[in-house]
């Protein structure tokens, strides 16, 4: 069997994009012929991507486009399993590219828009960076005066609907919903059953037990009106100006707020433990 150098793991993998063992595995296949080991990388991509697809995608970016008119926005998840990756030029460049396309159609069926191009744009994407690569969802937002903020990591973004009003106010909201985190936009929108959980909750802690019915009832519904603002986007204090109410806020520029989205990289995901240096060591060891 062919020595194989460290240099020549290093051209494979400079001229591929992909992971030293893989690279090194590739030259062992070929008796150290580089060309050909990229021949043999490549008729595999396929199915290394595939392959791939079975790894928890946590990471990524969030990417929003508004309307020039601001009727509407779209927003896209594209995961990634690594935050390293996800600041991967090649990686932003094809979440853009999705975005672009959804835009177009305003679509949220992920399957129907990855079909064709861009499911080979990011088969070579997995190729290249080595990781799995997802599109995860789409959001389409219409009605009114629309505007959006996507915070400078990428992570976390808003969308927000106005009646009224104008697109630096929906914009400055959105910034306000992906900072505080509301969960909805008035109190009257609050759930029964979260309410009911709250009252449970409040009535369950030590300072209760000892208080009067009367006394506690008192409590529970302060508690719970204290709950609701906190929770309540337009009853929440703004961001930019915490002495006034973020439904104050909107009133003063002549709009409602009537509804937003806020999307936040990786949310639902549930993550495998994974022993790093175990599988390194086995890597290794192969």
């Amino acid at each position: 069997m062919a020595k194989i150098s460290a240099v020549m793991v290093k051209e494979l993998r400079d001229r591929t994009g992909l992971g030293m063992m893989e690279c090194k595995k590739a030259l062992q296949g070929t008796e150290g012929d580089v060309e050909k080991a990229i021949e043999e990388l490549r008729k595999a991509s396929g199915m290394k991507a595939a392959k791939k697809a079975g790894r928890t995608a946590a990471e990524g970016v969030v990417v929003i486009k508004v309307a020039e008119d601001n009727s509407y926005a779209v927003g896209v998840e594209v995961n990634s399993e690594t935050d390293f990756a996800a600041r991967d030029e090649g990686f932003l460049a094809f979440a853009d590219v999705v975005l672009e396309k959804a835009f177009a159609a305003k679509s949220t069926d992920v399957a129907a828009l990855m079909a064709g191009e861009l499911t080979d744009a990011r088969d070579a994407l997995v190729q290249k960076i080595g990781e799995n690569i997802g599109v995860r969802r789409l959001f389409v937002v219409e009605g009114g005066v629309v505007g959006a903020y996507v915070h400078s990591n990428k992570k976390i973004a808003a969308i927000v609907q106005l009646e009224g009003g104008n697109e630096e106010t929906a914009k400055d909201i959105a910034m306000h919903v992906t900072a505080v985190n509301p969960q909805v936009v008035s109190k009257e929108d609050m759930p029964a059953e979260t309410v009911q959980k709250e009252k449970e909750i409040i009535l369950a802690q030590p300072d209760m037990a000892s208080k009067p019915a009367e006394i506690a009832e008192k409590m529970v519904i302060g508690r719970i009106n204290k709950f609701l603002a906190e929770n309540s986007l337009v009853e929440q204090a703004f961001v930019k100006n915490p002495e006034l109410k973020v439904g104050q806020v909107a009133k003063d520029a002549g709009a409602t707020v009537t509804a937003f989205t806020r999307i936040e990289v990786g949310e639902g995901i549930e993550i495998e433990e994974v022993d790093f240096a175990a599988e390194v060591a086995a890597q290794l060891n192969g």
